[in-house]
């Protein structure tokens, strides 16, 4: 499996590589050639610095060549590779804790940093109690052979709390049934391009739009994330070539409200073959704003190709590859509850239709490959019928052995060789219909939101102290909700809480406040009983709730 990975290094395709955005709006190219000789000189220097087969080693860099060059020498240097992403939207402080949490999980034989981050990666190296100073990349003069590695091809680090951060366990064995998959269901044939602009720590950047390319060695056209922000126009324009990539929802929806018409004139799309999408529950709405955008340029809507997977997972488990539009559903929210069957109100194929399809849909994620096993089971574990909602099970030879060093997490469990998502969902058609987080979180933008961290902030806005507050993650379709549950008659804190939150997990997330007494259960442990506490107010039987508007 290792080989299958690493192949390339020794017997690179001079005649392909990756086309790196510049500033100025052009691209900077490398074949592959030139990318496994840089990366092997780089892993003679990582081994003259002493790191060995089955080390970690944590990488702090922008994506660039060097980044691209690094990571395959700490792979050819036998070692594991650990992505840690650049500050984004975090200040100093947060970002130094945020590296330094994951550098004491990791515990890393090196941490390597570009200049820029040096830093930043510095103080979270003394924070996480570690001698010495960040590792500048550099080429030893010699190109070094590729030496056998341990059992670990990359720790992922999910991207939630920036409190808790939990390395997953991807073996090599793992990636590479992953990457086979998403080759075989995607349907990459070899002169395909990619194209990307993702973040090169997430899974779905990382593995679908990054190792998948290159260890195939096919071309790859790869945007830093604020190279999209800026100008999501020459993401779409990458398409009159590239036939491949994946985004979450918010970004298709992104390029409609930015991108005008007149910025593609003269684009032909058709032969662009796969927009993944992908992270979050998928609303319609998105898509089909961003299809009417560029169906006049040769998009088809058959060309989305509605995802769902997790880090936890590798990355892909489901892909709906159909060749017709995807399929939308409303359930009844009302009927949402554990081991009952979901109600469906309405359904259509993706349309114009679907540009009323705002809350409470959500676009199927396809049918599961025969190794990739998906299951519905209840609270109890136990498998459900088609049409019932409960936690989604995933096995196979995608499904991870864990977390690093012993770390848990607060729903995701690992059991008997599956994995035990925390994700809400149910099969509808034979599809695999997502409703996100069961309780514990939400995702915005790609990025899990804990409700502890909610609670904590809230418990410091409100001044009612953490225990008088519960904070639940409503599975819901095609949107997000929170429902805050608070032990207090008085409502004169409402209005900053809602305030606090709108900054922190935006606008789209519909907030639920409950007050009253004697509202919060909890398990004999003194763990709130988030979903039990959601279902009885939805079915009226939560006493002495009043629902604040």
């Amino acid at each position: 499996m290792q080989s299958a990975l690493r192949d390339w290094l020794d017997k690179p395709n001079t005649g392909r590589g990756v086309h790196l955005a510049a500033d100025d709006g052009g691209w900077e190219f490398r074949d592959y050639g030139e990318l496994a000789s840089a990366a092997r000189r780089t892993a003679g220097a990582l081994i003259e610095e002493g790191v060995r087969p089955g080390d970690v080693v944590c990488l702090i860099l922008p994506t660039d060549f060097t980044c691209i060059e690094t990571y395959f020498a700490v792979w050819a240097a036998g070692a594991t590779v650990c992505l840690i992403t650049p500050p984004l939207f975090q200040d100093g402080d947060d970002y130094v804790s945020h590296v330094a949490a994951i550098l004491r999980q990791a515990s890393p034989s090196l941490v390597v940093a570009s200049e820029g981050l040096a830093e930043y990666a510095g103080r979270a190296m003394g924070e996480a109690g570690m001698s010495g100073r960040p590792w500048r990349p550099r080429q030893a003069a010699a190109e070094a052979e590729v030496r056998p590695a341990g059992e670990l091809a990359l720790l992922q680090f999910t991207s939630g709390s920036s409190g808790a951060p939990r390395g997953v366990m991807v073996t090599w064995e793992n990636l590479a049934a992953n990457i086979e998959l998403i080759s075989r269901t995607a349907g990459f044939a070899d002169d395909d391009v990619v194209a990307s602009w993702l973040p090169l720590y997430h899974d779905m950047g990382l593995i679908g739009c990054f190792l998948t390319p290159i260890v195939r060695q096919g071309s790859l056209k790869l945007m830093r994330p604020d190279h999209f922000i800026r100008d999501p126009a020459r993401w779409i324009r990458c398409f009159a070539e590239a036939a491949h990539t994946a985004a979450p929802p918010f970004a298709y929806a992104y390029c409609a409200r930015r991108v005008k018409p007149e910025q593609l004139e003269g684009l032909d799309l058709s032969g662009w073959k796969m927009a993944l999408i992908g992270a979050e529950p998928i609303d319609p709405h998105a898509l089909e704003v961003f299809a009417q955008l560029v169906e006049p340029f040769g998009f088809a809507r058959t060309t989305f190709k509605p995802a769902y997977g997790m880090a936890e997972t590798t990355l892909l488990v489901t892909m709906d590859n159909a060749l017709r539009n995807p399929l939308a559903v409303r359930p009844d929210p009302e009927a949402l509850t554990f081991g009952e069957p979901v109600r469906i109100l309405e359904q259509h194929l993706l349309g114009p239709e679907s540009l009323g399809a705002k809350a409470g849909w959500v676009v199927g994620c396809g049918k599961p490959e025969d190794d990739v096993p998906v299951t519905i089971v209840d609270d109890e574990g136990d498998a459900l019928a088609d049409g019932l909602l409960g936690e989604i099970v995933v096995g196979g030879p995608s499904a991870c052995p864990g977390y690093f060093a012993g770390a848990e997490a607060k729903s995701t469990r690992f059991a008997d060789g599956k994995v035990y998502t925390g994700d809400a969902g149910f099969f509808h058609e034979g599809q695999l219909f997502v409703l996100g987080r069961m309780g514990d979180s939400i995702k915005v933008r790609g990025r899990s939101v804990y409700v502890e961290d909610l609670e904590s902030k809230i418990a410091e806005v409100s001044r009612l102290g953490k225990g008088r507050i519960v904070v639940v993650g409503v599975p819901g379709a095609g949107q997000k909700g929170l429902a805050l549950f608070a032990e207090t008659q008085d409502e004169s804190w409402v209005g900053g809480v809602r305030e606090m939150l709108r900054r922190r997990v935006g606008d789209d997330v519909e907030l639920t406040v409950v007050v009253g007494t004697g509202l919060i259960q909890r398990t004999s442990s003194g763990k709130p009983r988030r979903r039990y506490m959601w279902e009885r107010l939805q079915g009226g039987h939560l006493e002495g709730a009043r629902i604040v508007p």
